[in-house]
Order: C-alpha cells, then structure tokens, then sequence
C-alpha cells in the first residue's frame, strides 16, 4: 500500500494574481479576466503584509501573475519589498505593456525571470488564441525589451488540439529569441478554458507530446519544464535508462526537476482578494490571508492536508506506484469528477497491482 503523507512541507512557489484586470481576453484564461476593474483587491498595504507574513516562515519564489500584473499601478513597489524581504520575485506577464522603461522598472525592482506567453508560432495562430490582433508583435517587442536590459526570460505556452502541432516550432522560436527555458502548460478547462474543452488533446496526445517533451530535455539547449502535466514526471523515470543524461541548462531553479502536481505541497496560488488555492486552476477556498496568516492556512488548511497525504488519493492514481512523482492533475479531476481527490482522468498508464 503507498501511504506516504508529506508532513514537512513548505510552500517553495507561491502564485499570487495581484489582479484579475488583464488588456487581452485569451481564450483559454482560467479567471475569465478582462479589463476590469475587480472588487476587492487586496490593497498596497495589505499586500505588502502579506509579503511580511510569507517571510515570516519561508522564503519562497513569488510569481506575480494576473491578469495582467503590469495593469496594477503599484506593482513595482510589491516586487521591491518582496525582494528586500528577500524573495525571489519573478513575473508573468503577457508581454504586449512591456517597454525599455517598464523593462527597467523590472531589474530596479530585483524581479529576477519573466514569463511571456506564447501559445502560436507566428501572429496568426497566437493572436486568434489571445483574441487580440496584435499581441505576438506587442509580446515580440516586450521581449526586446527584456533582451536589451538583460532581464532573464521564459516562454510559457499553453497545448490545446490547436496548436499542438506547432509545438516543436513554437520552441524553436524561444530557442531562437534567446529565452532561458519553455515551460509548456498542458490546458486545464476552467474559466473561459472549459469553452475549450473540446480543444483538450487526448490521452494518448497528452502521452505522446510528453515523451517527446522529455526527448527534447536530453539536447534542446534551454531548460524544459511540464506544468499541469504530472505524468510528464513519471515519463521520465520510465524512461531514465533509454535515453543520454541531459546537459546542465541555464536557470537551473526552474529545471524539469521537480514532482508532477505541486498544489498544497510545495505551492499555493493566491486570488485577487486574498483567497489562498492549492493552485489557479483548483478553485477550493483554503482560507483568505486577509482573515487568517498564510502559515496557519498552509499548515491547517483540511485540503492542503489532504493533497499531502496519499493514502486518501483515490482510483489508480490512490494505488500507482508513481504517486509520489506524479500525483495526477487534481485540477482536472475536480473538473471532471467534482472530487479533487479522484483519479487524474487523462492519464493512460495503469499502475502495477499492489
């Protein structure tokens, strides 16, 4: 029986959507966001509160994501304080408000990596994903930005049936543009995503993208990760023995090494107002930072708890031998089932019988 409970976990990824306001409309964007604005927000002052409490008892890498982050006039002030704090402050940003001063304003504030979206290979098939004409040239002239300060950055690039075909090109564009890595995001149907849901790849899509994902890993010359995509981790250790041991890649903290399902174990996303997630896909109120601190929401929080302990996970991923890797998307059980807990339901694998 795998009865495994992690009981010393500390959050090393916090997720915080400092807004919900965003300039674009994408199609698959979990929060539905748009141009706002969106009641409830927590405050500079609270927001830097917030920064004190995570310090407190972790030292963890804080994404300020959004909606668009760059939308919220303070947003500078926030990344500062987080890294006086001592926080590895990064951003993730759609790329189309960044410009040479923004650029700027980004390495005064010690942000240290951003992420631009890029979901297409050229204007045609990443602007119809972002619903806005315009936005793969404003996200090209954002990295140029980046590029010409010499701020560290990421593409990220969320897989649906629509453009799983141009993966392979889509990371050769990063490759080419000079990014530290790519970071693919298998979709979750939640917000304007579950309109999508038909645009979902298959199981055996899913399977297939993710050992060519792996293969890439051994020679591609930027470091690779899979989000949202768990079983890419128990891939590669089915694979380990086949295939030549990777070069060391730039950026190497956010290198492929890592387990599959991160939420309420090592990370945690928190809302627009305060409401702490196990991530932004999983919409379980674990408690409001606003109300409670973040350390005793993440230590007490009955969900959390639940996530770390595996004996309670349940159908094949509850008896797989890959669990602790892996862990199946508890996101898209939940869409699926209602039940965070159930059997990730795009998974082909079946475990070996206990």
């Amino acid at each position: 029986m795998i009865a495994q409970k992690n009981t010393k976990a500390k959050p090393g990824m916090i997720a915080w959507e400092v807004t919900r306001s965003c300039n674009l409309n994408c199609v698959h964007c979990r929060a539905a966001s748009s141009c706002g604005p969106y009641q409830g927000e927590l405050e500079t002052a609270q927001c830097l509160r917030l920064i004190d409490d995570i310090a407190l008892s972790a030292r963890p890498v804080i994404i300020l994501t959004g909606g668009e982050p760059l939308l919220r006039p303070d947003i500078f002030e926030i990344a500062s304080y987080g890294t006086k704090k001592g926080l590895r402050m990064v951003m993730a940003t759609n790329g189309t408000m960044v410009n040479d001063q923004i650029a700027k304003q980004m390495i005064g504030s010690g942000i240290q990596r951003v992420s631009i979206s890029i979901d297409g290979k050229n204007a045609q098939s990443h602007d119809a994903f972002r619903a806005e004409q315009g936005a793969f040239e404003g996200a090209m002239r954002g990295i140029e930005a980046l590029k010409s300060v010499g701020m560290e950055f990421q593409i990220n690039t969320t897989i649906t049936s629509a453009n799983l075909r141009e993966i392979e090109e889509i990371q050769n564009l990063a490759v080419s543009l000079g990014a530290a890595a790519h970071h693919i995001f298998l979709l979750v149907p939640t917000g304007r995503g579950r309109d999508l849901a038909g645009q979902a790849i298959t199981a055996a899509d899913y399977e297939e993208t993710l050992l060519w994902f792996h293969r890439q890993s051994m020679t591609c010359p930027i470091g690779l990760k899979a989000t949202c995509a768990p079983h890419y981790f128990r891939i590669t250790r089915q694979h380990k023995n086949k295939t030549a041991k990777p070069a060391p890649k730039p950026g190497g903290h956010f290198h492929e090494s890592t387990r599959g399902c991160l939420g309420g174990i090592t990370f945690c996303f928190i809302s627009h107002t305060g409401q702490v997630q196990p991530c932004g896909y999983l919409e379980l109120d674990c408690g409001n930072v606003s109300k409670n601190s973040f350390a005793e929401i993440w230590e007490k929080s009955e969900v959390f708890n639940n996530l770390r302990d595996y004996s309670k996970y349940k159908g094949k991923c509850g008896h797989c031998e890959f669990i602790k890797v892996c862990g199946g998307c508890r996101a898209r059980a939940y869409e699926a089932t209602g039940d965070y807990l159930a059997e990730e339901p795009l998974c082909l694998y079946e475990p070996k019988k206990m």
